[in-house]
């Protein structure tokens, strides 16, 4: 009988340290000599799912070597990411697993903007964009460019600022001590939206047509902007935008398409908006620095980054008619000229740094610039 007693209490015993969650270690390398506290470490969340079992209402919690709860965020292509804290040439541990599903202040935010003629905006703690939609073109004409709100507050702001500016209260073109819109698009590529470049001339399309929400923080907002069929020297092509953006960074990640089956030349581009302004090219082709000179703000410094590299950088000058004043605008971009794949994607980065948030000069920015894109081409090494 005590056999039989012994036994079945070896199987409970067993079946219990079966079925317990395990815990994922986790270990993550800076290889950089500079620091990437920020960086979002990425996993996927089917390596995940065999080390760590979720019982129903539970939640991936990622705790670091301390003990501590680290903010973290299951994305919508199937990843969990935290920030890495690491800085250079630092190697650190976190743990992985189930628990109770913790709440975390949101980092980056975005929404559909339906309130101000269906503009989307987008930020993190340390930047903001807007982009407009079709129910701007009655008013305003066409301008597909992209649009930025200079922060100067960890906080999100996007939902107070249209919402005084709608009231009355507090425009959001001047500051009040959080930052504000001062930036000029028109019809431009504005800071950083990408076109067609076809026989040396932009071919501009109109404001996004449909958007999508696909997630929204805490760390990570990712959007996803589809256009009207766009004419290019007399062949009909499809487009699409995804932005995101991670918590900390001062860029954001576009993912551009066209339904091309051959090769064509594209270009990112910022408004250009003096002769004697400044622009930097990295001696790789893989960033552009321009500095906007912004009279209310003081000095904003724009950059591109492309992982992949530029085939140039091009000044280009053009008119078009002014859908208000019916008379000929004339507009000015520096062009990051690249090659868009055929049937391929192209992913860059665009984004900027404002002397009253964190970048005293131009040399600060263009560090940061540098650093961001030396980390895309070299990624922390996680392994667990």
């Amino acid at each position: 009988m005590k056999r039989v007693i012994y036994l079945l209490f070896a199987v409970v015993l067993l079946a219990s340290c079966n079925s317990k969650p395990k815990d994922l270690a986790v270990t993550v390398e800076n290889p950089s000599d500079f620091d990437r506290t920020t960086d979002l470490v990425e996993l996927p969340l089917e390596g995940i799912k065999t080390k760590v079992t979720l019982a129903e209402g539970q939640a991936y919690v990622v705790k670091n070597a301390k003990g501590e709860i680290v903010p973290s965020q299951v994305t919508y292509d199937g990843k969990l990411v935290f920030q890495s804290g690491v800085k250079a040439k630092e190697t650190v541990t976190f743990t992985v697993s189930a628990g109770e599903n913790p709440e975390f202040k949101a980092q980056t935010y975005g929404r559909f903007i339906t309130e101000r003629k269906d503009d989307f905006a987008w930020e993190n703690d340390r930047v903001a964009f807007r982009i407009y939609g079709p129910s701007l073109i009655a008013t305003d004409g066409s301008s597909n460019g992209l649009d930025l709100w200079y922060k100067r507050t960890n906080d999100m702001k996007i939902d107070q600022w249209y919402k005084d500016d709608i009231a009355g209260v507090a425009s959001y073109h001047e500051d009040h001590g959080e930052g504000l819109d001062d930036y000029k698009v028109g019809r431009s590529l504005g800071a950083g939206a990408m076109a067609p470049f076809v026989n040396g001339k932009l071919w501009l399309n109109e404001n996004f047509a449909s958007q999508e929400l696909l997630e929204n923080g805490p760390l990570r907002t990712t959007l996803k902007l589809t256009y009207k069929d766009i004419e290019v020297d007399g062949k009909t092509y499809r487009e699409s935008r995804t932005f995101s953006i991670d918590a900390g960074s001062q860029f954001s990640k576009v993912v551009q398409e066209y339904g091309v089956a051959e090769d064509m030349t594209v270009a990112a581009g910022i408004a250009k908006r003096a002769a004697n302004d400044t622009i930097i090219v990295s001696p790789d082709n893989d960033y552009i620095i321009y500095r906007e000179p912004s009279v209310k703000a003081g000095p904003v410094y724009l950059g591109l980054v492309f992982p992949a590299g530029i085939d140039s950088m091009v000044v280009d000058t053009y008119n078009v008619m002014n859908a208000k004043t019916k008379k000929e605008d004339t507009y000015s971009h520096v062009l990051a000229v690249a090659t868009y794949k055929a049937n391929q994607p192209i992913t860059y980065y665009t984004g900027y740094g404002w002397s009253k948030f964190g970048f005293a000069d131009e040399a600060a920015f263009q560090t940061y610039t540098s650093n961001f894109s030396k980390g895309l081409k070299q990624p922390l090494v996680v392994k667990f």
